[in-house]
């Protein structure tokens, strides 16, 4: 279970730069087709093929509202059986920072407004912080458990 919620944590890490790559892709993407002379109105927000990097923005949708929420779910999960000290600690904070940043923040930026667009970017900075430090505690707690003595 330990090398389950290493993967996990590392995974989530991954998806966080994964999100960063496809978003930027879509957002340049978009700013070349405006530069050719195309307006960016609702109805091609909801098209799925008008300008080519619009695959980044619906990847980063996709991966950002259903996979890294599921990954996370399932790490916390496997936090309770990983008996990692600290670890269901680490592995709820993930969670929750996967809830604000995948849920909460998008409906906040688009509804209240584009303010917490940039709390959303912040957002993912820390959570891969903190699914690195998950990962990594891994390797701390199983070093601390392998310097105990056995008993006699």
């Amino acid at each position: 279970m330990k090398k389950a919620y290493k993967i996990l944590a590392f995974l989530i890490a991954l998806e966080v730069v994964v999100q960063a790559a496809v978003i930027a892709w879509g957002v340049f993407g978009l700013m070349t087709w405006v530069d050719e002379g195309h307006s960016f109105t609702e109805d091609i927000a909801d098209c799925e093929d008008c300008f080519d990097a619009q695959l980044g923005m619906v990847i980063h949708s996709f991966n950002g509202f259903i996979v890294i929420s599921a990954l996370a779910l399932i790490f916390l999960i496997v936090s309770f059986f990983a008996k990692i000290p600290g670890g269901v600690k680490w592995a709820v904070i993930t969670f929750v920072l996967v809830i604000l940043q995948g849920h909460l923040l998008p409906g906040l930026a688009s509804e209240v407004g584009s303010g917490f667009g940039a709390v959303h970017g912040l957002n993912a900075m820390v959570l891969f912080g903190v699914a690195v430090m998950a990962g990594k505690r891994v390797k701390t707690a199983t070093a601390a458990t392998s310097e105990v003595p056995a008993a006699v």
